[in-house]
């Protein structure tokens, strides 16, 4: 359960910050910009009885934030097996 080489290391660290920038990126258009600068747009649509903005505010950035966990997961372990540094024997 070892890295191969250190190009292998540094493609397994750059592979990693390129999903963790994705994520971020895509947490913190949710969270900041559906919940909050794009809100009174957002309101325009009802769900549930509230506008969607308020519900991303309240809501959605929850759910996205509890996806992106189980999406970094799964693509990790991914990545552990493409390198050869999973935990499974």
């Amino acid at each position: 359960m070892a890295f191969r080489s250190d190009e292998d290391k540094k493609a397994y660290w750059q592979k990693n910050l390129n999903l963790m920038f994705v994520l971020l990126v895509i947490w913190a258009v949710v969270s900041y910009g559906f919940g909050i600068l794009l809100r009174p747009v957002l309101d325009a649509i009802p769900v549930g009885g509230v506008g969607l903005g308020f519900w991303f505010a309240q809501q959605g950035s929850i759910y996205v934030f509890l996806a992106i966990v189980f999406i970094y997961a799964k693509k990790m372990r991914e990545l552990d097996r493409e390198f050869g540094v999973d935990d499974d024997e």
